[in-house]
Parts: C-alpha cells; sequence; structure tokens
C-alpha cells in the first residue's frame, strides 16, 4: 500500500486540500488481489486504491467516458500478421497506467483509509490525475498514451484506433494497445528495442518479453508458427462449474436431437445457467469448434429447462477430451480466402435460418460468425444469399484494417455451395426472386461490382463454414475442426 501511495507522490495525482463549498468528495477503498501467471501459481501481491466511481454525478464528475480497447479479432489479426512476417511479438504492462492520465474534470476523493494526515484530517485531495475507479480513468489515459505516441513518429491506424505503426524505409513496427497491457513486434529488433527505450522514459513498464498470456488466450511462439490456445481457461470453468470428472465426449453436440423451447420442462436456475453460457461464450475466443452449439443454447437463457442444461453439459464433456485444441497460424501460409454457409431453416422455434462464417488470411483462421438470422427465409437461395452478404462485411472490414498493415487486397473470394445465390450476386436484374429480402443485404451486388470481393462456388464436402451452422457427427466434425486450422501441438 505504502509502494502505491508513493506512486501518488511522485506522478503529482493529487493536492491535499479543503473541500470547497458545494463540492462532495467521492470515497476510496484499497482493493487486494492475487496475479497469477498462465500456469495459476501467485506471482505478484497487489493492493490498488480505487475511486467508488457509482458514486460519481455526470456533469459534475465526470462528461465523456468512452474509450477505445482492441477487440478481440484485432488481437488475432495482429498474431497473423506477425506469423506472415515471422517477427516475434513482445508484451509489456504499464504499472499504475491510470495515475498518467490527466483530468479536466474538478474531481475530490476522500483520503485513503488507513493513511490519513493527522494534521489536516477533515481535508481532501483534489485529483489532478485519473485514480483507479474513475468512469473517465480509460479514456484519460489512452489519450496521454496515444498523445504520446504520435509524438515521437508514430501513426494511429485509420480503421483499428487501438493500432500504432511506425515505418523506417522497408521495417515496420506495429504496436496494439489494450488499457494498460501492450503487444508489439517488428521486423527489426532494433525497433523493438528502441520501443521499449521510448516507453521507459516516461512510463513506469515492466518488460514481460516475448508474448505468453494475453487476454486470456495462451500464445506460443515456434519455429514455423503461432498457436493460440485457451486450456488453462478450459481447466477453470470445468472445475468451476463441477465437470472436472465427467467422461469425454467426441463432439460437443448431438446430431440426432432437435432442440426444443421444452416448455413442459423442469427449471433449472436461469442465473447459473447465464454463468456457465457466458463462460462458453468467452472460451469461442480460441476455439472454433463449440461456436455452433453454444450460440444455439444461449437463446435459452431467458426460460433454460432441464433439458437445455443436460445438452450444455455434453459441450464440457467434449472440452475434457479436448482442453488443448487451439488455433495454428504458421508462418508458410500467403493472406487469402473467405468462406460463408448458412442451414435453412436450422432454427425449431422460429424457422429463421442460421447464418455461418468464417474469414481466413492464408491458412490462419482470423474471424468467425454463428448469428440466426432476423427474418425467415423461404428458399435455401435467400438464405444463402443473406448469409455470404453478412460474410462480405467481415470481409470488407478485414480488407480495410489491412490497409493499416500496408497491405492491400481486392477481389477477396468468398465461397458459397449454391450456384442460384451466385446467380444473383451476379445478375441483380432478377427482382423478381429477391425484391421483399431487406435492401441492406443487396450491398453485396455493389462491392462484387467494384472488384472488392467475388463470389466462387465451392463443393458442399469442403464448405469450412458448415462448422458454425449445424451439429455433425464425428467423422465429419473432426474434418472441419482440422480444416479450418484448429490443432492440438501436445
Amino acid at each position: 500500500m505504502q509502494e502505491e501511495l508513493l506512486q501518488f507522490v511522485l506522478q503529482d495525482v493529487w493536492d491535499l486540500v479543503d473541500l470547497p463549498k458545494g463540492h462532495r468528495a467521492i470515497g476510496t477503498k484499497w482493493i487486494f488481489r492475487n496475479k497469477k501467471d498462465e500456469r495459476g501459481i501467485v506471482i505478484k501481491n497487489k493492493a490498488r486504491l480505487v475511486e467508488q466511481g457509482y458514486t460519481q454525478e455526470e456533469g459534475i464528475d465526470y462528461e465523456e467516458v468512452f474509450a477505445l480497447v482492441a477487440r478481440i479479432e484485432a488481437i488475432r489479426l495482429f498474431l497473423a500478421y506477425a506469423s506472415f512476417m515471422k517477427f516475434r511479438v513482445y508484451q509489456m504492462d504499464v504499472k499504475s497506467a491510470f495515475l498518467y492520465g490527466r483530468i479536466e474534470e474538478e474531481v475530490y476523493v476522500c483520503q485513503p483509509p488507513g493513511f490519513e494526515n493527522p494534521n489536516f484530517p477533515d481535508r481532501v485531495y483534489k485529483l489532478k490525475k485519473a485514480l483507479y475507479g474513475l468512469h473517465q480513468a480509460p479514456r484519460a489515459w489512452y489519450d496521454t498514451l496515444s498523445t504520446y505516441l504520435l509524438e515521437n513518429g508514430f501513426q494511429r491506424g485509420i480503421i483499428d484506433k487501438t493500432l500504432f505503426i511506425q515505418r523506417k524505409k522497408k521495417d515496420i513496427i506495429i504496436v496494439q494497445i489494450y488499457v494498460d497491457d501492450i503487444i508489439f513486434g517488428s521486423t527489426k529488433d532494433q525497433m523493438c528495442r528502441d520501443f521499449k527505450e521510448l516507453m521507459h522514459k516516461i512510463f513506469k513498464m515492466s518488460s514481460m518479453g516475448e508474448i505468453t498470456f494475453f487476454l486470456g488466450l495462451q500464445v506460443k511462439q515456434k519455429k514455423d508458427g503461432i498457436f493460440i490456445r485457451q486450456s488453462k481457461y478450459v481447466h477453470d470453468i470445468l472445475t468451476k462449474f463441477g465437470f472436472s470428472g465427467s467422461n469425454p465426449a467426441s463432439t460437443p453436440m448431438e446430431t440426432h436431437k432437435h432442440i426444443t423451447a421444452d416448455l413442459e420442462g423442469e427449471d433449472v436456475d436461469d442465473h447459473h445457467y447465464s454463468s456457465i453460457i457466458g463462460s462458453l461464450m468467452y472460451l469461442t475466443s480460441s476455439r472454433t469448434d463449440i461456436m455452433f452449439p453454444v450460440c444455439v443454447f444461449a437463446r435459452f437463457q431467458v426460460s433454460p429447462k432441464q433439458s437445455h442444461f443436460q445438452a450444455v453439459k455434453r459441450i464440457f464433456r467434449y472440452l475434457k477430451g479436448q482442453p488443448r485444441l487451439g488455433l495454428w497460424y504458421p508462418h508458410d501460409s500467403p493472406f487469402d480466402l473467405a468462406y460463408s454457409d448458412s442451414d435453412l431453416g436450422g432454427a425449431n422455434l422460429d424457422r429463421k435460418s442460421t447464418s455461418g462464417g468464417c474469414e481466413f488470411l492464408g491458412a490462419r483462421l482470423v474471424s468467425w460468425q454463428c448469428k440466426k438470422q432476423t427474418t425467415v427465409s423461404t428458399s435455401t437461395i435467400e438464405a444463402e444469399y443473406i448469409t455470404v452478404a453478412s460474410c462480405s462485411s467481415q470481409v470488407l472490414g478485414i480488407q480495410n484494417q489491412m490497409l493499416d498493415y500496408g497491405m492491400t487486397f481486392l477481389h477477396t473470394p468468398i465461397l458459397i455451395d449454391n450456384n442460384s445465390s451466385i446467380s444473383i450476386v451476379n445478375n441483380p436484374v432478377k427482382q423478381s426472386k429477391t425484391k421483399h429480402i431487406e435492401i441492406r443485404y443487396h450491398f453485396i451486388r455493389d462491392c462484387n461490382e467494384k472488384k472488392l470481393i467475388q463470389v466462387v462456388k465451392v463443393h458442399t464436402s469442403n464448405q469450412f463454414a458448415d462448422l458454425f451452422t449445424k451439429a455433425f457427427d464425428v467423422g465429419r466434425f473432426t474434418f472441419l475442426v482440422t480444416s479450418v486450422g484448429m490443432i492440438n501441438t501436445e
């Protein structure tokens, strides 16, 4: 605690003043926690003074609070690019990052419990910089860090504002920001060393070396590629929900059982059920193999039944048998390709179709989707057309993001297994078959005409996006999981 308060003094965070009339002081409290590594071993005991931000009032104690953070998809894209360029990725952590962010509002806080000034016990602290717990703290920190990087020769990404890039002749260094966690890599080792020195000039950093554990993802950099997994998290949730002793299952979802609302079934605790689904949703950050069943069972969180809970148990049994599966990003693979698919009327409750898609950069799976469509499709053609439109928006997003990396992609192929849908994309005069489809889905025709994407036929047996639209037997399921780049390196 004394070390934490020393940081406040060194960084000139506050001033001890009398509380002005008409103002109020916000309470403070100490938070204690153990920091663990990816193996679950305690590496540090932390004490942090936080402000009770829930008592702040908008317009008085804070104004704008929005702060940019990197999406998990952006992290996968970063690692895919690093794999393609064959450079090492490093990480560092800014100690007490929020204490560097200056605030504009007039905010007063109570003296820390146990460290009141004996000469002025009734005084309060007027904040100059952000304190943990303040609504505006993340925004203030991002503004401070981004300004510093821009002043030192970095350029901010046009699409991803948490990505910072610096180029020197043919070499490049890329930096991705997630609050106070930073990952970076370069085609030249000297640029990485220069970046570390730059950060140490004004920030107190803890250089953590090569990236191993970031946002819950375990990252292993090998000679021939990068492996991403969440095996530690799998172990944690198996233990948390009491499935560590379960018998393994070969697939996460049975193929012969139809999932219904089961209105007559036995109720289960909806809070417990939602907690399970939420934990599994986070696991889909790297586990594409459970994406479809998790999305299906997430639809029953309002009124879950025993039958739904039993079906969810199978996902845990599958994880028990396959805890170490992860995404493999090989070095020797180019950047291209995207897949798209849908399942007509797959949702038994309302007969809506399921859109599934996955986007690759070479053999590296960086994005995937599984979503029930908002309207009931009258034919397979319509369901596929809506899905390929959704997939194209994801492809365009990746194309735009790759511009920040200095790479341009045009005429990206989107592979679907329906010739009629391809015909509708290429031939906009068929209004009789498409006039009832919402206008927002027709933008794919414009993308096709501008040659941003191209819709290509693929045989159903090679449609890897099937993994996100339906359940399969163990043979087909294993083939699809392997095809999208999921392996067990051990």
